[in-house]
């Protein structure tokens, strides 16, 4: 018997995605893949011995309900840079929250580069976010950026209500070295307006090494972010930065170059490009 309009489940995208590598003739190369769903990886070619993935959430976007989950383990020696085919946009939610996970592991001497563009939060959207790290040992290189803008300025579009929970795990062997949440709820302009919190900007960036060379590239980073509305510390192997810009374009003009010198003058990925 078919079941009444009204009692029907709205449609919700379902998403996973896994990613392995391997070391093979002094080349990383793909040991694992999998895909399910609206969630898709394409491995484009690069001319150097690392590997590059891209993420596709072919849904479009995400709504409230929306689930997508990604896995992405490189084995010892390999390097893998993650990034994203373009802006993630969390639409209005009229019920429910979508959720997005992301599983990370490194091994000994590997190093992955968790490069996505940014996330844009639209009025009375409603997202769950979590990283989770494993690093095997003080010779795992990780590099995360996750940047956020409240709404598209150049279209005249502003975040005033909505929900998110941004978390982040980050693990050395069985040691916790980077932990940190990040919630924003119900009347969000008026959160963000604060001094102590946004300032009323409405693009922000995290951005967190964890490696051998945190210490040396700390002055680096600081002079590359100059006079900015930025601040970079370290301490125990981590680098964190955190970065707020008026708008989405002034926001990459920061980040940009501050990967730039975390990736030793490797370029961000091509599909960052404006």
């Amino acid at each position: 018997m078919q079941q009444p309009a009204d009692q029907c489940a709205p449609q919700r995208a379902r998403g996973k995605g896994r990613l392995v590598t391997k070391l093979f003739g002094g080349r990383t190369r793909l040991a694992e893949f999998y895909q399910e769903g609206c969630a898709k990886i394409r491995l484009p070619n690069t001319f150097s011995p690392d590997m590059e993935a891209i993420l596709i959430n072919t849904s479009g976007g995400l709504t409230g309900g929306d689930v997508i989950e990604w896995s992405v383990a490189a084995t010892a020696s390999t390097r893998l840079t993650v990034t994203t085919q373009a802006n993630e946009k969390i639409y209005r939610a009229a019920d429910d929250t979508a959720s997005v996970t992301t599983h990370i592991s490194v091994g000994s001497g590997a190093a992955v580069h968790w490069l996505p563009q940014e996330t844009i939060l639209f009025d009375q959207s409603s997202l769950r976010r979590r990283l989770d790290v494993e690093l095997h040992d003080t010779s795992s290189e990780f590099i995360a950026v996750e940047a956020v803008l409240l709404g598209r300025k150049a279209m005249g579009e502003c975040l005033h209500r909505g929900f998110f929970l941004d978390t982040w795990r980050v693990r050395r062997g069985n040691d916790l070295v980077h932990a940190e949440d990040m919630r924003l709820q119900d009347d969000v302009s008026a959160l963000s307006s604060q001094p102590s919190t946004l300032g009323g900007h409405v693009a922000f960036a995290t951005v967190l090494y964890v490696g051998p060379l945190a210490e040396a590239l700390l002055p680096k980073l600081r002079e590359c972010l100059g006079e900015s509305l930025a601040g970079a510390s370290q301490w125990k192997g981590k680098l964190v930065v955190r970065l707020l810009a008026p708008s989405g374009y002034e926001l990459r003009k920061l980040l940009v170059p501050a990967i730039t010198v975390l990736r030793n003058g490797a370029p961000v990925p091509k599909v960052w490009n404006i």
